[in-house]
């Protein structure tokens, strides 16, 4: 009998070596813990149940975590009682929405992101001095239906990529863009030069109308994937700021980049051969589940683990005054 077939076998079981870059910022933004308060506020100021009006933010683990706590997800006001509080969405609103609630003497907290409201008033503004509005954005976002849903009907026109930047024929008369906040910053300069090449005199926004937060992550983002085999980005199909994410990465020129809800979806087969893995999150997906990541990737590797910073961010945003304590 051999007595030294344990330790061989413990020698044999030596995990692969694997760095990892986490992005820095990953994660929550301002807006999203924002509006994540307000529905945990609401629950705790009203009782459950409290209605959501469309994912509070895009990401399944949020939203269960909030239904656990009472919260209901509904799609339209029509499916929340008469009595009930009602929560709208980190990503604004038409203004139809509130107005049916005011109809309907409901009590309502509006949890739309402040840096979304803010092209809310800019495009009003726009439309006010007789501008047509070209919104740059995603068809059928709950963004850009709530940004539309500010001014009256065909004042603004939808481009979403640079061919239709190229084809758009607005009507005459001046002309003024807004983007939605979560785009790919280079995506949005292309289409930002094209618009202004075939229409000289179309007014911008008097500042960035792309967040922070997304040119932050975007940042970050290309930092790692310099550097990375392959990338990580933990966030929903839904969210436009990670989809984005997963697309910089590859722009940046790394190889492979994926999309993980959860840490137990990540594909080990994939980071076979991997000796840098960059991981990033959106900015709807909270610490926990990049924390799941890197569990997954440690029952497999001998993880080290190096944050890469491009940007300090304090910002933080106020709650309604209706549950301000």
């Amino acid at each position: 009998m051999n007595h030294h077939a344990p330790i061989e076998q413990a020698a044999m079981t030596v995990k692969p070596a694997l760095h990892v870059l986490l992005a820095g910022p990953r994660g929550f933004c301002a807006g999203v813990d924002r509006a994540i308060k307000i529905v945990e506020e609401s629950l705790k100021r009203f009782g459950p149940p409290v209605y959501v009006r469309h994912e509070i933010v895009h990401n399944k683990f949020v939203v269960q975590s909030l239904e656990a706590q009472g919260a209901i997800f509904v799609e339209e006001l029509d499916e929340v009682p008469q009595d009930a509080p009602v929560v709208f969405s980190a990503h604004g609103v038409p203004k139809s929405v509130p107005a049916e609630a005011q109809r309907r003497n409901m009590v309502y907290l509006d949890a739309t992101c402040p840096l979304v409201s803010k092209v809310h008033r800019e495009a009003e503004r726009h439309s006010a001095a007789g501008r047509h509005i070209l919104l740059i954005g995603h068809k059928g976002h709950p963004e850009v239906i709530g940004t539309m849903g500010q001014l009256p009907p065909g004042s603004v026109t939808l481009v979403d990529n640079l061919a239709e930047a190229e084809a758009v024929v607005p009507p005459e008369g001046p002309l003024a863009y807004t983007t939605q906040t979560t785009l790919s910053l280079d995506d949005t300069a292309e289409i930002v030069a094209t618009l202004t090449r075939r229409f000289p005199h179309l007014v911008g926004p008097a500042k960035e109308s792309i967040c922070y937060a997304t040119t932050n992550r975007q940042g970050a983002v290309k930092a790692i994937a310099a550097r990375a085999q392959m990338v990580v980005v933990v966030g929903a199909p839904n969210s436009s700021n990670s989809v984005r994410l997963r697309e910089v990465a590859e722009r940046a020129g790394c190889a492979r980049a994926v999309m993980v809800q959860r840490g137990r979806e990540l594909d080990l087969a994939l980071v076979e051969g991997v000796g840098v893995l960059g991981i990033t999150a959106g900015a709807s997906a909270p610490e926990v589940l990049v924390d799941e990541v890197i569990d997954r990737l440690r029952e497999v590797y001998d993880l080290t683990l190096e944050e890469v910073v491009v940007a300090e961010e304090n910002v933080t945003f106020k709650l309604p005054a209706a549950l301000a304590r």
